[in-house]
């Protein structure tokens, strides 16, 4: 319905009471002195009506005529009509006229319809969602409202959960059975605040459609505020200066990543959202998980160090568990393990590790091959051909050390290599010592893991002292950092 806003009554009933007063005494004084005046004179005299207008008792203006007040109302609603079909309107204004004959008319039609656009005020029946007893925002009907509040819930839960929660609350039992395998099903979706809808008699203006509502609701306004970047401006600056953490400036605009360069002219939304109110989900949920094996090493006295065997396989094993999980606005605030049933236990990884020590063996772990030193050019081509190992340089001394224990194979002198090294771990690998100025192993001798072996040196195709180490699987050459660290 559309209303009149109504003005403080003792006051203005006053004013007219007055009003009517002086008119009903100038009428008398008007009679009297036309009574004297002779009567060919009386004729020369013609009476004009004339309209005292007032809106909720108070004082509008004087018109010649009650249409032109009558024509203003209309027009007026008949415009809000248009702009506002779904709004059920009434046209209900408080105006009374006051009527009286003068020989001089008094109106003057263009200000009393001035001052009448400017206090009249039209109001619709409309249904407010009041948060904590303060409305928010304002629909035409109770049914959109509580449209609104259903599709703030369905933001976040499918249509076919909410219809099944609420059948599920109106029934009387409440013994739910056991969720199925990678099931979930919702408990509970509530609103953050106390929400109620109650009649409101507002403006037509300030009703507003479901969509925007929402919008309101979710966002505290319905405009955002935007940044133009100008020179300098960087992401944190922009935060910053307009009150807002950089992790929120990127909720704001997810076109925009932490990385990205910010362009002059370029808009940037710094609405800080501050929400009327918020969905809370609560579910549960159902979960086949994996039970991770664990993995066991039993050592063997009697297999030489280094060497390993599985006695046992590993298996993972399985479980079903239910969560219980409350989320807000989507994101998961809460998530706990209500129950759970081990569906098959797992089976531990065993292997067996070998502690023998066996002086000709390796462990298969390399050591550092020098004192110290940085590496000075890595695995790979290098002027135009296969570097096969790595070449360290500036060591604290310069002795070289075996990287494991093995037999020396190789010790002698080999073209580019120079002074050259290898040694057999025994265990499928093997390690390449060159550009040693002196080697100070034998071939067939058993070194241990860390023992001198020779000098650092510039032997062979070298263009400076260091050492070059190789490092072979199976015969195979390898990367040595995949085997010891810098």
């Amino acid at each position: 319905m559309l209303f009149l806003n109504r003005g403080k009554k003792s006051s203005k009933l006053t004013k007219r009471r007055s009003l009517k007063m002086a008119i009903i005494t100038t009428l008398a004084a008007s009679t009297f002195a036309f009574s004297n005046i002779p009567a060919s004179a009386a004729s020369n005299f013609k009476l004009t009506t004339v309209y005292y207008v007032y809106l909720n008792e108070t004082y509008i203006g004087t018109v010649s005529n009650k249409e032109v007040v009558d024509t203003i109302i209309t027009e007026k609603a008949e415009t809000l009509k248009e702009t506002h079909k779904d709004v059920n309107l009434q046209i209900a204004p408080q105006v009374e006229y006051i009527s009286e004959q003068v020989f001089h008319s008094t109106a003057n039609n263009l200000e009393a319809v001035d001052n009448l656009e400017k206090a009249i005020q039209f109001q619709a029946e409309a249904s407010a969602i009041v948060i904590d007893g303060k409305p928010v925002v304002y629909l035409d009907s109770r049914e959109t409202a509580e449209e609104v509040v259903r599709n703030l819930k369905l933001k976040y839960v499918t249509a076919e959960q909410l219809t099944e929660l609420e059948a599920r609350k109106a029934s009387t039992s409440n013994t739910l059975p056991a969720l199925k395998e990678n099931e979930t099903r919702l408990l509970d979706v509530v609103l953050s605040e106390n929400v109620a809808v109650q009649a409101e008699k507002i403006e037509p203006e300030k009703i507003v459609s479901v969509d925007e509502a929402i919008t309101l609701l979710q966002k505290g306004t319905l405009e955002e505020k935007k940044y133009v970047v100008k020179e300098g401006d960087v992401l944190g600056s922009v935060a910053n200066d307009n009150g807002l953490k950089l992790e929120e400036l990127l909720v704001l605009n997810p076109d925009i990543k932490e990385d990205t360069v910010l362009k002059i002219g370029q808009e940037v939304n710094i609405t800080a959202l501050k929400p009327y109110i918020e969905v809370i989900v609560t579910k549960e949920m159902n979960q086949k998980e994996d039970i991770p094996f664990t993995k066991e090493v039993e050592n063997d006295s009697t297999m030489p160090k280094g060497e390993t065997k599985v006695k046992q396989e590993g298996k993972n094993g399985s479980r079903s568990v239910t969560f219980a999980i409350s989320e807000k606005n989507g994101n998961i605030i809460k998530k706990e393990v209500a129950s759970e049933t081990v569906l098959q236990q797992p089976v531990d990884h065993i292997v067996v590790m070998g502690t023998k020590v066996i002086p000709s063996r390796g462990s298969g772990s390399l050591a550092w091959p020098t004192v110290g030193g940085y590496i000075s050019s890595e695995m790979g081509y290098r002027w135009g051909s296969m570097h096969k190992g790595i070449d360290i340089a500036r060591p604290s001394n310069r002795t070289i050390k075996a990287a494991d224990n093995g037999v020396v194979v190789s010790a002698g002198y080999s073209g580019a290599y120079g002074n050259k090294i290898i040694i057999d771990h025994q265990n499928g690998l093997r390690t390449l010592y060159a550009h040693l100025s002196s080697i100070d192993v034998s071939v067939g001798q058993t070194v241990s893991k860390g023992s001198h072996i020779g000098v650092m040196g510039t032997t062979g195709n070298s263009t400076g002292i260091h050492l070059h180490f190789e490092v072979f699987k199976g015969g195979v050459n390898q990367n040595p950092l995949s085997y010891v660290g810098k």
